[in-house]
């Protein structure tokens, strides 16, 4: 008898108890010499998740706010019962929440939906995404599992839940799939609640999330909806549709007979990019956040965030690991704390770091200015170049003090001029303070021309926003530039002197201000135990290049196993290397169209050789079967990675199809 052998697919259970995934935090483990640098770490990455969350709650707190009202509203609507509460009734209270294109940021404000509808209006609520509900029935099963915490049975699965629930496991009650089912839960928990008989009065609404709804089936959809509002008057139903794109498309996937069901309203939530803007206002245009980004990197996460996914999630997580590289890359960012600490962690900084800092370009050039007597004492005199890092560090954190409304007040005058010459957003001014000296640009110039053109109320009202600016900082300097900001515009409101000399009088005080406190960081002194520098690092592991990688792993095999026979000079490929490297090697050589013949030729000339045979051998280059299967399978594999294709053009040939650096 020949045996049979079968491959036989066993779907899991939704009754056995999945496993939950326990999160954990990118934690980045430092080097046991960086113990100073990884508590100081510690504490940063601290309170970037403590300003992350706040800023979360902040940025969505009022299109919360506003869902939450409209839950209580439909629900209270029940209560009434006059013709226009009935007609609403017969109709699904529907919230339209237009979120915008940052998919990626869409999780965290559904699951904080989902969390404040369960804590303040309704316990019970059911987040749906399309990925999970294909089919009609598959949608039904996960609304009611998750709204009844229980095992849904289907036809496709009956034969192996009766199986399981023979078994000695405790699970939950199984019940069948299907509205009714629903309705009669909901029943029984409103009679539970109540000790009389159902009370319309605590009717809780049962609300179903749907994520993405552009992604859902149509059909699906529609069918899902006609059969909720046959069961409005046994189940208080409200839907909420997570949409990225338009309200309209609920009008291009519903038709009007399912739409007129639906009682929409629409709510907006802030652009992402305002969610940018707030993001870097709290977390990099602040003194109160000790580490800080140069343009470069700056630049990166910007770019990647406007043209790759607009997602305000993914520009913090970026962040974070710039932060992490900086302070496993930099053994002095154990100084990039706030300015208390930083004096403390001085004191403790031993030879080894000491040495550090006086190999710092921007020590170096501090150092350079000073009088040789005074340029020896800080090469040999540990404990006066403690006391001159002290200094300096507190100069640092001076600057960052009055950076930032200095930047904003500029902003304030420049954004709403003709044509923007410094930039629309504040960002995009800091990134041009950030590489250079600002008002030797020409758009600075030209910024400057037309402030000295503005008529007095355009530019008594810009005064009246800068000095609200400079009211809360707690500087010298800022007081005194609020002081004579004020005093301008008190002389020009009392008496009208000639209004061009007091116009160019303030604009020349502004020109001075930016001049003495919007310098680059690079000219202050240890600015690199603040500042990460490193944009190609984050470039590559937040932009990463697929085909760049699989290339270098295909051309230099060594670099990802680490084995020393796989060691070569000038570019070449061992012959001890995968079939796949050799493979690659070879059709790197060739041209548009590759013959397979003398392709298995070559390939089967190089393992002979990685074998041991010599070319006067007997064996050495022939084709057996198993070196043909392994030329196959490299052949394959590139197939499927995109270096060739099969071509129409001749039978035994296969195109190429990336060429030089692609």
């Amino acid at each position: 008898m020949s045996s049979i052998k079968g491959c036989f697919v066993f779907k899991p259970s939704a009754k056995k108890k999945k496993k939950k995934k326990t999160s954990v935090d990118l934690e980045y483990h430092l080097p046991a010499g960086h113990f100073l640098s990884q508590c100081c770490s510690q504490n940063v990455t601290g309170c970037m998740k403590c300003f992350k969350q706040d800023l979360q709650d902040e940025l969505n707190r009022n299109i919360l706010d506003s869902l939450l009202e409209f839950t209580r509203k439909c629900s209270s609507t029940r209560r009434h019962g006059d013709w226009a509460s009935q007609m609403r009734a017969s109709e699904i209270p529907t919230a339209a929440l237009v979120l915008g294109v940052n998919v990626p940021d869409h999780d965290m404000t559904f699951q904080s939906l989902s969390e404040l509808l369960r804590c303040s209006v309704t316990p019970h609520v059911a987040s749906l995404q399309a990925k999970e509900c294909g089919a009609l029935k598959h949608l039904m099963k996960r609304v009611l599992e998750r709204l009844m915490d229980a095992v849904v049975d289907d036809e496709e699965e009956e034969e192996e839940e009766e199986e399981i629930q023979h078994s000695g496991a405790l699970l939950h009650k199984s019940v069948h799939c299907s509205l009714r089912a629903l309705c009669d839960w909901y029943c029984s928990k409103t009679k539970k609640r109540s000790s009389s008989a159902v009370d319309e009065q605590q009717q809780l609404p049962v609300v179903i999330i749907f994520k993405d709804l552009e992604a859902f089936n149509p059909k699906v959809l529609q069918d899902f909806i006609l059969i909720c509002s046959r069961y409005l008057d046994r189940l208080p139903l409200m839907f909420i549709f997570g949409i990225a794109t338009s309200p309209s498309i609920v009008q291009r996937m519903l038709p009007h007979s399912v739409s007129s069901l639906l009682c929409l309203e629409l709510f907006q939530s802030l652009s992402c990019t305002q969610h940018l803007t707030t993001v870097i206002d709290k977390l990099i245009l602040t003194h109160s956040f000790p580490f800080k980004l140069n343009g470069k990197v700056m630049q990166v996460l910007v770019s990647i965030f406007l043209y790759h996914d607009f997602s305000v999630r993914n520009f913090i997580k970026g962040l974070q690991l710039a932060l992490l590289e900086h302070f496993h890359s930099q053994p002095l960012s154990s100084l990039c704390c706030r300015k208390k600490e930083a004096q403390i962690q001085l004191q403790q900084l031993g030879a080894a770091d000491l040495e550090r800092i006086r190999q710092l370009p921007s020590f170096n050039r501090c150092k350079n200015e000073q009088e040789q007597q005074e340029q020896d004492n800080l090469r040999t005199d540990d404990a006066y170049l403690k006391e001159v890092c002290q200094k300096l560090l507190k100069a640092l954190h001076k600057y960052h003090k009055n950076y930032y409304p200095i930047l904003r007040c500029l902003h304030t005058l420049t954004s709403s001029l003709p044509r923007y010459p410094l930039g629309k957003q504040v960002r995009e001014l800091h990134l041009i303070c950030l590489e250079k000296n600002v008002w030797e640009s020409e758009d600075y110039q030209t910024a400057m021309k037309l402030l000295k053109m503005l008529a007095k109320d355009e530019l008594i009202s810009l005064l009246q926003k800068c000095a609200e600016v400079l009211q809360p900082v707690k500087s010298k300097k800022m007081k005194n530039a609020l002081t004579l900001l004020e005093m301008n515009e008190s002389r020009r409101s009392k008496r009208m002197s000639p209004f061009e000399v007091l116009r160019n009088e303030v604009v020349e005080f502004v020109d001075g201000l930016v001049k003495n406190h919007l310098l680059p960081p690079e000219s202050k002194p240890l600015y690199e135990v603040c500042y990460y520098s490193s944009s190609a690092t984050v470039r590559r592991h937040l932009n990463a290049t697929p085909r760049t990688s699989i290339q270098a792993a295909l051309s230099s095999p060594y670099c990802y196993i680490q084995n020393d026979i796989l060691k070569s000079e000038d570019g070449s490929v061992s012959n001890a290397a995968p079939d796949i490297c050799i493979a690659h090697k070879l059709h790197l050589e060739c041209g548009r169209l590759i013959n397979l013949f003398d392709w298995l030729e070559a390939y089967s000339t190089v393992v002979s050789a990685a074998e041991g045979n010599g070319p006067d051998s007997d064996g050495f280059g022939k084709v057996d079967e198993v070196k043909h299967a392994r030329f196959i399978r490299a052949v394959s594999e590139m197939e499927f990675l995109g270096f060739i294709k099969a071509t129409k053009k001749k039978t035994d040939h296969v195109a190429r199809l990336t060429w030089g650096g692609c």
